[in-house]
């Protein structure tokens, strides 16, 4: 499973990819995020989650430095014991919350992801 990062031709990574980015571009490429190390920009703890989604919830803003470009990312942590400024992982994730606790069909979506981990 990757972590796919859209590329355009002007050199700017966005994640999550969209199919039309900065200036009208489409994507020349993508990148794998699950590649690099990021750091915590800042994070929080969220207590009231979305049915099916683990509470307490601890999220962060993080950053990757690719070839010098910057990539922002939201996502689940593992733990909050982490500190703005830690460098975290990816960590593939089969399940990021409980397919059988939401109010659509659990084949109508996919329920794995990324949660970053503390290196």
């Amino acid at each position: 499973m990757t972590m796919d990062a859209y590329q355009y031709e002007d050199g700017t990574i966005q994640y999550p990819g969209h199919p039309i980015g900065p200036g009208g571009q489409e994507p020349v490429g993508t990148v794998d995020l699950s590649e690099y190390t990021a750091e915590i920009i800042t994070w929080t703890v969220s207590a009231a989650t979305p049915p099916g989604v683990r509470a307490p919830n601890p999220l962060a803003i993080v950053e990757f430095d690719v070839d010098g470009q910057s990539v922002r990312a939201i996502g689940q942590l593992t733990t909050d014991e982490v500190e703005t400024g830690d460098k975290v992982e990816p960590v593939y994730v089969e399940e990021l919350r409980d397919p059988d606790a939401g109010i659509r069909e659990p084949a109508s979506q996919d329920w794995d992801g990324y949660r970053f981990e503390p290196v």
